[in-house]
């Protein structure tokens, strides 16, 4: 197509670990989308159950049969990072009000800072509940998440479970 520009959406987060939910949001969105880059954060202030590079591992093996993704480890702010990449949009997935609230105050920030637009995908309502904390605490305390998040991460989880990790 003659004068198509390529649009590319960015999804951030930090993934640890990605959820069938984030799976589920970065599919309908690869969909929309010519190319999506998900950006992992790395922030080494913050603890994380993953590093950086096994989070990015596990969102590539997660997206597998997804070919116009992209997983990239990024620092700093996402309007730099959207800015690099030439994405058009954020997308951000949404599960309730309380995500709506603060995602639409980042939505402002992110265009007035940055001149981005926000993009909200609500939750595939059978999966909402699903947060990377609570995944994380139900296998810490030696629980079956495994419905929870795609098969590469449970088995992640599990092996850091048998290290006593």
């Amino acid at each position: 197509m003659a004068g198509h520009k390529p649009t590319v959406a960015l999804m951030v987060g930090v993934f640890d670990p990605i959820t069938n939910g984030h799976v589920d949001v970065i599919r309908r969105v690869a969909a929309m989308f010519d190319r999506v880059i998900v950006g992992v954060g790395d922030n080494p202030e913050k603890s994380a159950m993953f590093t950086a590079d096994q989070r990015a591992g596990l969102v590539r093996a997660s997206l597998a049969h997804a070919p116009n993704v992209e997983v990239v480890i990024y620092r700093g702010l996402t309007i730099h990072f959207a800015a690099q990449c030439g994405a058009t949009f954020l997308v951000r997935g949404i599960r309730n009000s309380t995500d709506l609230r603060f995602e639409s105050d980042l939505a402002m920030t992110n265009r007035a800072a940055g001149g981005v637009e926000t993009l909200y995908l609500p939750a595939d309502p059978a999966i909402a509940y699903i947060s990377s904390s609570l995944v994380r605490q139900i296998a810490s305390g030696g629980g079956d998440a495994s419905a929870m998040v795609p098969a590469p991460v449970w088995q992640a989880l599990l092996a850091r479970r048998s290290a006593g990790k």
